[in-house]
């Protein structure tokens, strides 16, 4: 430490004996001259850039490879199972050596986003196209970019990570186990169910005569009053065919956008709901459900037909592209139904790539059946009852068919059966009792629902 003081002080004095002639002996300065020595030492080990190195080893790369995964049992949203397949390209380069090298790519974002898109199944084309957009964002950034764009990608990247592009599910094609789910689901329709097995028996030999996943043949529409089983119907067809079952509200639509997406110019935007239907199917080949295609806004009813258009016609939806996406998804392998009360709304040149199916109105006897075997069954199941602790006598199912006259549904049947139900419920979580009767002496403390008379 002192032989740095006194190395310094020679520097310091050279200059001096020019400036002063009257003192001869100018002792006082040499003090803060040490006082100004000292404190240099301290910046000096200050640096220590040994620090930095340790920072590669923090890529914790996964070692799972995308390409090939094995078939495994998906449990699907209805009752039954749904077997996944995904065929992707198998993919042999190394994730470190695809990561974009360079100081602006060393930002913990833009490393995620690249190993996220590294990791995904997605089509060439469009890994490229999103590689492209991290490179921009990465120099954007570089160079005091906002967060805003990097929020857009970020979603933009998730959305095309997460859509099924090769996964699919195995479909059940043999007509007689097909027949047997809808039986077990839906009593009586017995022409609605031949018309329907036809037109799987037509997809059935094209897949066979073709070798291929996709199909070319109209898709069903189900027209009928409100209450004759048109969206559980084509829920028992997707378990039937074990397959992803989605719905597509159209009811009050009320902007073409909703099905097509938004440009993705804003953290608002988003894809519109085909894209998000395919994405929480998990599948390319969902059963997907356009119910009420016939209560669209008027205003906006000309161009939600023509999107309806390029999703039912097999040589447009190949390459359906959401604006959000912007980027074609092939739809032919998905099974569009659709719903309606009628078909005044909808434009002939979507009435030309639809089957309409009528639905039939029920019968009183139907009805009764349909209350015994499937409504209250249900109800009982989805509150937790049993059949010990719950029962309706045979004598009131004539009168609750027709609480209020006749009925093409059976709207009033299950809500009546609801509120027995759930009053039983009550009374049992009361300890008012543990198993309950039903008859006409005693329905009107069930329910308040009118029980005609026959």
């Amino acid at each position: 430490m002192d032989t740095t003081i006194h190395q310094s002080l020679p520097s310091l004095d050279s200059p001096s004996p020019a400036v002063p002639a009257t003192t001869a002996t100018p002792i006082p300065p040499p003090a803060p001259v040490q006082e100004q020595v000292i404190p240099m030492p301290i910046p000096t080990p200050i640096p220590t850039p040994t620090a930095p190195p340790p920072s590669p080893p923090t890529q914790s790369l996964p070692e799972k490879s995308p390409g090939d995964r094995e078939t495994t049992p998906v449990p699907s949203p209805l009752e039954g199972k749904v077997t996944i397949v995904t065929n992707a390209p198998v993919r042999t380069t190394d994730v470190a050596a695809s990561l974009p090298a360079g100081e602006e790519f060393n930002v913990p974002e833009i490393k995620a986003l690249a190993m996220k898109l590294h990791q995904a199944s997605i089509p060439d084309d469009l890994r490229t196209k999103a590689e492209n957009q991290i490179s921009r964002i990465a120099l954007t950034l570089k160079y005091g970019g906002s967060m805003t764009q990097l929020d857009i990608t970020a979603k933009y990247i998730d959305w095309i990570t997460s859509l099924p592009w090769y996964t699919r599910s195995v479909d059940e094609l043999d007509i007689n186990e097909v027949k047997k789910s809808l039986d077990a689901s839906h009593f009586g329709l017995e022409g609605l169910k031949k018309k329907i097995l036809e037109y799987l028996s037509v997809i059935a030999l094209q897949k066979k005569a073709f070798n291929t996943q996709a199909y070319h043949i109209q898709s069903p529409m189900f027209v009928g009053l409100a209450g004759t089983g048109k969206t559980t119907f084509a829920k028992a067809l997707a378990v039937a065919l074990k397959r992803k079952f989605v719905r597509i509200p159209f009811g009050g639509l009320s902007s073409a956008r909703d099905l097509r997406g938004q440009s993705k110019t804003s953290p608002e935007s988003e894809p519109g709901y085909v894209i998000k239907a395919l994405r929480e199917a998990g599948t390319k080949n969902p059963v997907i459900l356009l119910d009420e295609l016939d209560r669209t806004a008027p205003d906006a009813r000309a161009e939600i037909m023509g999107v309806l258009l390029e999703l039912l016609d097999p040589g447009q939806n190949v390459h359906y592209t959401d604006y959000f996406i912007d980027f074609p998804f092939n739809l032919n392998e998905v099974l569009f139904v659709a719903t309606g009360n009628n078909t005044t709304n909808v434009a002939a040149a979507v009435l030309d790539r639809l089957e309409v199916i009528q639905m039939p109105s029920y019968t009183d006897e139907e009805k009764m059946a349909i209350g015994k075997n499937y409504v209250l069954p249900s109800m009982l199941k989805e509150v937790g009852l049993t059949s010990e602790q719950l029962s309706i006598d045979e004598a009131l199912w004539p009168k609750m068919v027709r609480p209020l006259g006749f009925e093409p549904g059976i709207r009033s049947l299950e809500r009546m059966v609801q509120n027995i139900v759930r009053r039983v419920a009550y009374k049992i979580v009361s300890g008012e009792g543990n198993s309950f009767h039903i008859d006409e002496s005693n329905v009107k403390d069930y329910t308040n629902i009118i029980v005609g008379a026959q």
